[in-house]
């Protein structure tokens, strides 16, 4: 990542005025620098030459004093202004990520897994504060005040100046080396942060499962592996840092010794005045300080600008498959000859499978598992590209309302999470979708937990159920909808089915259960062959 990459600048909204009253300070700190060097060797210089008495100098120790504490202001103000920055943009990167993220939709979770996303959001957006309170003031310094310094030596003493000049760049140069390494140890250790965040969140949201079958201790293990990964990626980006920060104070403090020592030279054979050779001295560290400093900091800033690199690839994802709302729901929706291809399987799922969806009947798919039933559904709904074969005519998720196979309930009562595709619900509508998915025996205002803890998984279906019928959106897809519920239930589901059907609703149920094969107006059989079986 480049010292200061202008997308942070184009996404971190909020951030950029800061930015420019940072530079701003670091111009007026550069001045500063020069004006203080000059006062302290004249005082200096007037001591021990001139002779001078306190009272002589008066004006010019008060003007020094003035300029330190003006200097000192400058530095408090700069800091204060970049934690400004660094809230803005933080904040700005997320809500611009957090965007994206839903703008993108599952197709997110394809090539970044959700504990990548979560730790990406919190922890690696939060990493970028380094950056803007201590990492970026230090650049615009070493920008401003390096340059400064070196024209005010070359102008009071050419032969200074061109010692500093070839000394100067040595300082950037290796920090880029260095800094190249640096990043290369950083992505990997947040990749490593990343799979271990991802991991435990798997680990412990199957707890109880694993618990049950006697797997948890092999998973505490796993997570101790992962752990020793992060661990030794971390200490590799310690000890490159360490050295290479020793590596930086040793080029600057030869550089130093470098001008002093030719300083000192001449002063002693009388070629340089005492003034001059006191202000060349107090500036010369002044200017390898911000360089050095940046070195330092960039250490503290990596894994801030490794997440930013992240943060960046998913907020430059292309949404696929995602098209531009219909403006008439379709009376039929066709899948031609569509093949979807998985990564590490050798075959695809669905392979060539053609269907049309129509209002007014309920088409049913079945097959074995692993046959692409849910990705059929994933397709339509624009999560998954097909990569062979299309769907005719392209429809916006709003047209469909979906049951996936699991179903995700939220902390809070069982009215609010029906009522999440339409917050502002009346109560009679929510009952209603509550009845028609036979959900009598759960009251509405029980209070769940996460996941939907406190129900069974009949119930949570059920619960989801009602969530797609309430939206009454033109296409219902219903991915197992009976599945955990006895015979009884499921013939009152398939009734609502019906229902919904005959009010010219397109019903697509994804099954293993004959009774729903049976209610079906189309059966489709995927397996090896397509098969086509009518009600």
């Amino acid at each position: 990542m480049r010292p200061l990459d202008p997308r942070l600048l184009r996404y971190a909204t909020g951030a950029a005025a800061w930015i420019a009253v940072l530079a701003a300070l670091g111009v007026l700190t550069a001045a500063l620098v020069i004006v203080q060097a000059q006062l302290l060797a004249t005082v200096i210089a007037g001591t021990f030459v001139d002779k001078a008495t306190l009272g002589t100098l008066r004006a010019t120790v008060i003007a020094l004093a003035v300029v330190v504490a003006v200097r000192a202001l400058t530095a408090w103000t700069s800091e204060a202004v970049a934690h400004r920055a660094s809230a803005a943009a933080t904040s700005g990167l997320r809500r611009r990520l957090l965007s994206a993220v839903v703008s993108l939709g599952p197709p997110a979770q394809r090539t970044r897994r959700t504990g990548e996303l979560a730790e990406l959001a919190t922890t690696g957006i939060d990493s970028l504060d380094g950056y803007f309170t201590s990492y970026l003031p230090k650049l615009l310094l070493a920008v401003a005040v390096p340059l400064a310094v070196l024209g005010r030596i070359a102008a009071a003493d050419p032969v200074s100046g061109i010692t500093v000049a070839v000394t100067l760049p040595l300082v950037p140069v290796f920090g880029a080396l260095i800094g190249m390494a640096t990043s290369r140890h950083a992505k990997r250790r947040w990749q490593a942060l990343a799979q271990l965040a991802h991991h435990f969140l798997d680990v412990v949201s199957g707890l109880q499962t694993l618990k049950v079958f006697g797997r948890a201790r092999a998973q505490r293990e796993s997570i101790e592996k992962v752990t020793g990964d992060y661990r030794a990626a971390t200490m590799a980006t310690l000890r490159l840092a360490f050295l290479s920060s020793l590596a930086l104070e040793l080029i600057a403090t030869m550089s130093v010794a470098l001008v002093a020592t030719e300083v000192g030279l001449r002063l002693a054979y009388g070629d340089l005045g005492l003034r001059t050779g006191l202000l060349v001295l107090i500036l010369a560290p002044e200017a390898y300080l911000p360089l050095r400093a940046v070195g330092a900091q960039f250490h503290a800033t990596a894994d801030g600008l490794a997440a930013a690199e992240e943060v960046f690839a998913v907020l430059e994802t292309s949404p696929q498959g995602q098209q531009s709302p219909a403006a008439v729901t379709p009376r039929e929706i066709t899948l031609h000859d569509v093949t979807v291809h998985h990564e590490g399987r050798p075959d695809p799922a669905p392979d060539h499978v053609t269907l049309t969806i129509t209002p007014g009947m309920i088409t049913a798919v079945a097959g074995p598992s692993g046959c692409g039933k849910s990705t059929l559904l994933r397709v339509l709904l624009g999560f998954t590209a097909p990569d062979e074969g299309s769907v005719t005519p392209h429809c916006p998720p709003e047209t469909f309302a979906w049951l996936p196979q699991d179903p995700v309930l939220f902390a809070g009562t069982v009215a609010a999470n029906i009522s999440l595709g339409w917050p502002d619900a009346p109560r009679r509508a929510i009952e209603a979708a509550a009845r028609a998915a036979a959900l009598d025996d759960v009251p509405l205002e029980t209070t769940l937990g996460e996941r939907g803890a406190g129900l069974s998984a009949g119930q949570r279906r059920r619960v989801a159920l009602a969530r797609a019928l309430l939206v009454r959106r033109p296409v219902l897809l219903l991915d197992e909808p009976t599945a955990g519920l006895d015979a009884k239930t499921e013939q009152r589901v398939l009734a609502t089915l019906r229902e919904v059907a005959d009010s010219g609703r397109a019903v697509l149920v994804v099954s293993h259960r004959p009774a729903v094969l049976l209610a079906a107006d189309e059966a489709i059989l995927l397996g090896a062959v397509t098969t086509r079986v009518p009600a």
